[in-house]
C-alpha cells in the first residue's frame, strides 16, 4: 500500500467515526485526489481533516464538511446539480462522481482557471464551470435537482430556491457572515414552501453578490 493510499484510508476511517455513513459519498471522496486541489505549501496536510487556504481569501473545506454536505444533498446519478462557489474545485470533483451533470459558479477568475485546469487533468467531463455571481444561480440551466452553496448567506437566497425542482434539496451554510454563528442547513422544496433542517455548526466565507474588481 502506498503512503498516499494509507493516508486517504486513514482519513476515510476518521470520517466514518464522525458520522459519514453514506457509502457513495465515501467512495467519491476516496476517488478524488485531494492533494491535487491543495496549494504546494500545504501538500503535507492534504489528507488531514482540516480547511486550507487556496488564495483570494478562500479555503478548501475540511473533508468532514465536504462529506457531510455531500451526504446531506442525497445526489442521484441521473441528477443535475448546481454548485455555488467552485473554489479549488475539490467539492465539485466529489459531486461530479455522483451526479449526471454539475454546473458550478465561481466569482474569482484565478480560482476558476485553476479549478478548470484540475477538472481537465482529472478528465471530469461532466462539470461545466463559469465566472459569475452565484447568488443569481444559473437560470439558463434551471431547474436543478440539487443545489449546494459553499459560502455563507445571512438568509436563504430566494433566487436559488426558485431554481430548485419540486422536492429538490439545497444544502448551504446559513447565518452570520462574519463566521461566528453559522450552521449548515438542508432545505427541501415542498408544495407548501420549504422544510429547513440544521445539522452542523460551521464557519464559511460569505456569499457575496457581484464580481470582485480586477
Amino acid at each position: 500500500m502506498s503512503p498516499a493510499t494509507a493516508r486517504i484510508l486513514r482519513l476515510l476511517m476518521e470520517l466514518r467515526r464522525m458520522g459519514v455513513s453514506d457509502s457513495r459519498t465515501l467512495a467519491a471522496l476516496e476517488r478524488v485526489p485531494r492533494e491535487q486541489f491543495v496549494a504546494d505549501p500545504f501538500l503535507d496536510q492534504a489528507f488531514e481533516n482540516t480547511a486550507l487556504p487556496i488564495g483570494c481569501g478562500q479555503t478548501i473545506s475540511q473533508p468532514l464538511v465536504v462529506a457531510l454536505m455531500t451526504q446531506a444533498l442525497e445526489v442521484g446519478e441521473r441528477m443535475k446539480v448546481l454548485e455555488v462557489g467552485t473554489g479549488s474545485g475539490y467539492q465539485s470533483a466529489v459531486l461530479a462522481q455522483l451526479c449526471r451533470r454539475l454546473y458550478s459558479i465561481e466569482r474569482h477568475k484565478p480560482l476558476l482557471a485553476q479549478a478548470e485546469t484540475r477538472f481537465r487533468r482529472l478528465r471530469l467531463h461532466n462539470i461545466t464551470a463559469r465566472l459569475g455571481d452565484g447568488s443569481r444561480g444559473w437560470p439558463e440551466q434551471a431547474p436543478f435537482d440539487r443545489i449546494m452553496v459553499t459560502c455563507a448567506a445571512p438568509d436563504i437566497p430566494p433566487t436559488l430556491v426558485d431554481q430548485l425542482k419540486p422536492d429538490g434539496i439545497m444544502v448551504l451554510p446559513l447565518g452570520d457572515v462574519g463566521g461566528i454563528d453559522q450552521e449548515l442547513v438542508r432545505i427541501t422544496k415542498t408544495p407548501d414552501g420549504i422544510d429547513i433542517h440544521p445539522f452542523l455548526p460551521v464557519r464559511f466565507v460569505p456569499l457575496v453578490e457581484g464580481l470582485p474588481e480586477e
